[in-house]
């Protein structure tokens, strides 16, 4: 082929800057598009082999080769896949954007399938131009006469093709890296963007450093030697003896190890690619073992995943993948994990929020999805409804899951319910059509570390009896209010049934003392997404109220007493208790409680404890000034001897001194003094002790 010049054919004589600075966010992609492309190469001449258009040789064996070199500042990308004649360079190199991948399938498109060619623009070979002044092709097709070619661009609009001299088919494409780009050219960081990218592609890759002349050596058995190997020495040892003494007492020599053959062989290359990866499996093929050993490969995660789901569709969409539910300790780690989008075995991005839902952002996994429509540069997603089709199948696909084994394994279900209830929930407030699917598969955790469906929650709390669920049970709860609740008569208005609930264990020791003692329930919703959460079925079920543990201490918990005694008693209290302890608008409530060792404790409004929540999950994270305060009510047990004493002695000496002490024990049980208030109350607790012991 005698040499020629010419011009790129391109739209705009500005291609290349665009390429360089626009068409890709990182210029490590390189890799990934020049990778791909050779194993597209494979892929199409495996295909021509297949439909008879080609004959392969009986030692075929396909792979990509890269070779470094950091002293030439170079690197070589060698495919053995179908090369291309000097027509098809011409067409497919100097006529920038358009796709070889697309001329084939369009060419063959009776006898092959799209899913298993990756290229679609044609584009990906000139990202060489971002990270190298100079590129050279040279390649061999297959073609039966076909001449080699080789081609070599600068990075302008000006190229060289002419007759090459590579004997074997297929492609080598070779970078001459310019000199911001030189990293590249270490073996090691080679080996780091092509993991990133490449590590399920197709085809085996294999990397090369050029530099490194010293032979690699190993040593194996005999049984492990392959054909393939290249022996530099074979080692023969010897068996070894040893004496030894039988039951007579004779001594004779006895064979300790026997003789052995090893083999000293050049290494055996290792490929960066696991061409096969455990998605690309059917799920009855997995082993657990397979399933956790792939989540650590990946994820780098010695932490084993609390349950996993495998995704495979073929129809109407081609998706495979495996989702892992990480355990995760939200109180030091961070809630979001890595879901990793690839588009046949390529790696396209992390996270990509289209496919993937906001709310299982929380897992660990692969999505591949060869129908995906992504952009020219191949590292987002167009605009397209299909994406949304995917992310609907990813969903649902994830709820069959969760309410399968909430049905089948409750035992594992429960024990992973901890874990996993935070982003389910989130899921329920942000897709309803998850949530209609996780309705009757949300549980709750009571008092007693028992697991209660929300069904069972309200027959508990409205005190239905051997309840087995469903719609009659339902109404025999609603039945069991309406006894209960006089004053919510009204026949188009349900009444107000009570879920209790407990955010921190701890501080609301006393008041869940006192309900177990009176026989009383509660769940316990300690996660932030809990108060969205539970405010999602109050307006879902009418009649249904989530109370807060600290928020009401009268049904159940105190006594009946005269109310007119009640209320003189409250308003002397008050009047009492503003006046000592400077607080004009404090709120005191008299209650005859069944404990009379309590003397006082502190309630809060539901709505003013939620808003306060609200404000500190969405605000700065600091409660506003007066905010701890508002909304509470200090309640005062009219049982208790204490109470009762200052009731009778209102202007007693030591009237002062039990008030504030009781307002502070009060919001001591309820939750941390401010530095000043407590030492005022450590205080004044000494101060008492010397009272009693003078």
């Amino acid at each position: 082929m005698a040499e020629k010049h010419g011009s790129l054919s391109i739209n705009s004589e500005n291609i290349f800057p665009i390429i360089k600075k626009w068409m890709y966010s990182d210029h490590d992609i390189f890799f990934r598009e020049l990778i791909s492309n050779g194993c597209d190469a494979i892929t199409k001449l495996k295909k021509l082999a297949l439909i008879g258009e080609y004959t392969e040789p009986d030692d075929a064996k396909y792979s990509i080769h890269i070779n470094v070199s950091s002293k030439d500042k170079t690197i070589e990308f060698i495919d053995n896949g179908l090369g291309m004649t000097g027509e098809e360079v011409e067409e497919y190199i100097n006529q920038i954007a358009f796709s070889g991948a697309e001329a084939f399938l369009e060419k063959y498109k009776d006898k092959t399938n799209e899913d298993q060619i990756i290229g679609h623009f044609g584009l990906g070979f000139y990202s060489a131009f971002m990270v190298a002044q100079r590129v050279t092709i040279d390649t061999l097709s297959y073609k039966e006469g076909a001449k080699a070619v080789h081609w070599e661009c600068d990075g302008g609009t000006e190229f060289d093709m002419k007759d090459g001299d590579k004997a074997e088919v297929g492609t080598k494409i070779t970078l001459y890296l310019n000199d911001d780009s030189t990293e590249f050219s270490n073996e090691y960081r080679a080996k780091e963007v092509i993991s990133k990218y490449c590590s399920f592609m197709p085809y085996e890759i294999f990397i090369n450093n050029a530099d490194d002349t010293e032979e690699k050596t190993e040593i194996i058995e005999k049984d492990e030697l392959l054909e393939s190997d290249t022996i530099i020495e074979e080692i023969v040892e010897e068996a070894k003896m040893k004496e030894i003494e039988d039951e007579d007492g004779n001594k004779k020599t006895v064979e300790a190890s026997p003789a052995k053959n090893q083999y000293k062989i050049k290494k055996r290359p290792v490929s960066l690619s696991d061409t096969s990866p455990l998605w690309t499996k059917h799920p009855n093929d997995c082993t657990d073992e397979e399933y956790k050993a792939f989540y650590r490969k990946v994820f780098n995660d010695y932490k084993e995943p609390l349950f996993w789901i495998h995704l495979n569709m073929d129809y109407p969409f081609n998706l495979k993948g495996i989702l892992y539910f990480p355990k995760i300790n939200l109180e030091f780690e961070s809630a979001e994990g890595v879901i990793k989008l690839y588009n046949n075995q390529v790696f396209v991005a992390d996270n990509i929020k289209e496919v993937i839902p906001e709310f299982l952002m929380l897992l660990k996994g692969v999505i591949d999805c060869p129908d995906l429509p992504l952009n020219v540069s191949r590292s987002a997603l167009q605009n397209d409804g299909f994406v949304k089709k995917i992310s609907d199948y990813i969903t649902k696909k994830v709820a069959d899951k969760l309410t399968g084994m909430c049905k089948t394994d409750k035992d594992n279900y429960e024990k992973y319910w901890d874990d996993i209830s935070p982003f389910i929930e989130f899921g329920c407030l942000k897709d309803e059509k998850f949530a209609e699917k996780m309705n009757d598969s949300i549980l709750f955790k009571n008092l007693d570390g028992k697991y209660l469906t929300f069904k069972e929650c309200v027959d508990n709390a409205s005190g239905a009896e051997n309840s087995e669920g469903g719609e009659d049970a339902e109404e025999k709860a609603w039945e069991k209010a309406e006894d209960k609740s006089e004053e919510n008569k009204d026949p188009e208005k349900k009444p107000e049934i009570k879920i209790f609930y407990v955010t921190d264990e701890v501080k609301q020791g006393q008041y869940i003392k006192m309900f177990k003692e009176a026989g009383k329930d509660a769940v316990i919703l300690k996660h932030g997404i809990d108060q969205p959460f539970i405010q999602r079925l109050e307006q879902k079920n009418e009649g249904v109220k989530f109370l807060s543990i600290d928020s009401d201490l009268s049904e159940g918990l105190a006594e009946e007493e005269d109310e007119n005694v009640l209320k003189e008693k409250a308003d002397k209290l008050t009047e009492m208790f503003r006046k000592i302890l400077g607080k004009e608008e404090l709120e005191v409530k008299a209650q005859k409680l069944k404990d009379t060792k309590i003397a006082s404790m502190i309630t809060v409004n539901e709505d003013s404890k939620r808003m306060a929540d609200m404000m500190k999950m969405y605000g700065t994270g600091n409660t506003p000034d007066g905010m701890d305060e508002y909304g509470q009510c200090l309640v005062l047990n009219t049982s208790n001897n204490l109470v009762n004493y200052l009731l009778d002695n209102p202007e007693g000496d030591n009237a002062e001194l039990i008030a504030k002490q009781l307002y502070d024990l009060a919001r001591v049980s309820h939750g941390p003094l401010s530095p000043d208030a407590m030492a005022d109350f450590i205080a004044r607790s000494n101060e008492i002790m010397e009272i009693l012991t003078k």
